[in-house]
């Protein structure tokens, strides 16, 4: 991999802004011909600096009203234990994140439901099929701040 130049780390934080923008606004911003700007582009996609390029969605104007952050401790960390929980995760779409951490719960999840209701639906079936949890606390958001999706790119 090649060492990320200011040109580079411009078409980074430009493309954080703007997944769609188009090569020729791209290189006017970055101060780069068209030509050359493609060119650094596609290397940073060969090279996993970009993973994919996605339209963020408006949840509330979707019908998602629920947004809950939700900690849970596993009752067993045996393999099949293990293995249905990360099932269950990946295949459940309400399921927008879940992150493997360190203290006294395994996991959070970060769940985008319609209502109340779905998420006790949700998990009622995480419990079922993981074979029950030691503990789940789930925290219902109230008002959203701030979300992003950038990262803190050097200037």
């Amino acid at each position: 991999m090649a060492e990320l130049d200011s040109f580079d780390m411009r078409i980074l934080a430009a493309m954080q802004a703007r997944g769609d923008i188009s090569n020729v606004e791209l290189a006017e911003a970055v101060l780069l011909s068209p030509t050359q700007c493609a060119r650094r582009l596609q290397r940073l996609r060969a090279e996993g600096y970009i993973r994919s390029v996605v339209a963020l969605l408006d949840p509330v104007r979707l019908g998602f009203g629920v947004t809950a952050h939700t900690l849970v401790q596993l009752r067993s960390h045996d393999e099949p234990t293990n293995t249905a929980f990360r099932r269950f995760v990946t295949e459940t779409d309400e399921i927008v994140g879940c992150w493997s951490q360190t203290g006294d719960v395994d996991y959070l999840l970060r769940i985008v439901v319609r209502d109340l209701s779905h998420l006790a639906d949700l998990i009622e079936r995480l419990e079922a099929v993981t074979g029950g949890v030691a503990s789940l606390r789930s925290s219902i958001v109230l008002r959203e701040f701030k979300q992003s999706t950038a990262l803190p790119l050097p200037r």
